[in-house]
């Protein structure tokens, strides 16, 4: 959620920097939704004060002698208008609230103007793409003939989309994962967290999916205000929730493996085949609170973090700044990771490392203070993947495929996978 003093003192500016993201968002309905609402509470303050005058005459008066009746009726319509007008204030501030929750965050002054992934800045790549002397095959393909990746059965059970991993294929994943978080723990310092795989909306409102924008995209639990976690993100921020932090003990960062389940509304073509688009995955994240003055330089840690993951495992890959109209709903400054994928011929995203200021952190009530009686601000968050596992198994199975239809691990995951280096069809 913004500031709602950067409206209010720079409106012209703000909403010149929300239009850079493109979605055609008007503010000026704040502009009466703020005055109505501040109106009304002048109002109710000046009657207050009335009332709280008048009060302190009514004993002075008894002890008088004096009659108090009328001042009695007088300060019922008093009270009675009183609560007249803070049932209106409870309205206008639900309406106020309502509107400041569907504005996205105001992109950085560093984020490039644009509309979509064509506009964003490739900023480094890391190893070339492996040229083969054989034509590669998808990962769908190679998991298939290694018996390590069953779709079909998948289907059978639950529906498109979700995939059964076999054999190699269930111990290369969860290679994957041990070897993120260790990595993640141990060289970068990372507390872990086991969170739970189902958030209230409560939760969802905090870091930025609800109310409006990610609906369609989500699993609820019929009847429930629960939901299935689209993100490890959304349960790790949400830990400190209306919380006042230790100004001394930040940054702190957290990661966790989780399975994410997304509706992927809308989503269709090549992406919904293998691996690279399922209702059902699992990530690892990285989540960061920091104080404002080191959010921007723990982002550049972050996303540091993340990319040695790929360097680890040899995968070549690139990142981009994403332009204003091309960040999610909550990001001030985004950078994407993405992948080489043979199959595709192009790099696809596997993380997405993002800095949100004090956007969740003013949804979820988020504060630090350094000391008894100083006053508390608003912490920033950023988070990460770290990485997409499915994704990088499917990035493993096309880069280092061979010509016999086997693949080698990675010489980072072989301890992982119990001395195992190759994964050949039997």
């Amino acid at each position: 959620m913004l500031d709602i003093k950067i409206l209010r003192n720079d409106f012209e500016k703000a909403q010149k920097a929300l239009d850079r993201r493109g979605k055609g968002l008007d503010l000026t309905p704040f502009l009466e939704l703020d005055a109505t609402r501040r109106a009304l509470i002048a109002e109710t303050d000046a009657l207050k004060a009335e009332q709280n005058t008048v009060s302190k005459q009514v004993p002075i008066l008894r002890q008088k002698g004096e009659d108090t009746s009328h001042i009695l009726a007088e300060m019922k319509v008093l009270s009675d208008k009183i609560k007249g007008l803070d049932d209106q204030i409870r309205v206008a501030n639900e309406k106020l609230d309502d509107f400041l929750l569907g504005i996205p965050q105001l992109p950085n002054v560093d984020v490039p103007d644009g509309t979509d992934a064509e506009d964003n800045k490739v900023l480094r790549t890391h190893l070339e793409p492996k040229k083969f002397d054989f034509e590669p095959l998808a990962h769908w393909d190679i998991g298939t003939n290694l018996g390590i990746l069953d779709f079909e059965m998948g289907g059978k059970v639950t529906g498109s989309r979700f995939t059964f991993y076999k054999g190699l294929g269930a111990r290369l994943e969860r290679a994957l994962i041990n070897f993120m978080l260790d990595t993640h723990i141990d060289k970068h310092g990372y507390t872990e967290v086991l969170p739970p795989y189902i958030v209230h909306r409560r939760s969802l409102e905090g870091t930025g999916q609800l109310p409006k924008f990610d609906e369609d995209n989500m699993f609820k639990l019929e009847g429930t205000e629960y939901y299935l976690n689209p993100t490890a993100e959304v349960p790790i921020t949400n830990m400190y929730r209306e919380q006042i932090l230790d100004g001394a003990a930040l940054p702190f960062y957290h990661t966790a493996y989780a399975p994410s389940f997304r509706a992927e509304a809308g989503s269709a073509g090549r992406d919904t085949r293998g691996l690279i688009r399922q209702h059902q995955f699992n990530k690892v994240e990285i989540v960061k609170f920091t104080r404002p003055e080191d959010s921007y330089a723990e982002h550049e840690k972050l996303t540091a973090n993340a990319e040695e993951i790929l360097k680890l495992l040899g995968l070549p890959y690139r990142v981009s700044l994403l332009c204003a109209g091309d960040m999610g709903f909550c990001a001030a400054k985004t950078y994407d990771i993405e992948v080489w994928m043979p199959s595709y011929n192009a790099y696809v995203e596997i993380s997405s490392c993002s800095n949100f200021e004090d956007f969740q952190a003013r949804r979820a009530k988020i504060r630090y203070k350094d000391g008894v009686g100083d006053s508390t601000t608003f912490v920033h968050t950023l988070n990460g993947s770290g990485l997409a596992v499915g994704r990088s198994t499917a990035a493993i199975l096309e880069n280092f495929q061979n010509a016999d239809g086997s693949v080698a691990i990675p010489k980072v995951l072989v301890p992982y996978m119990n001395g195992v280096d190759t994964i050949a069809p039997k």
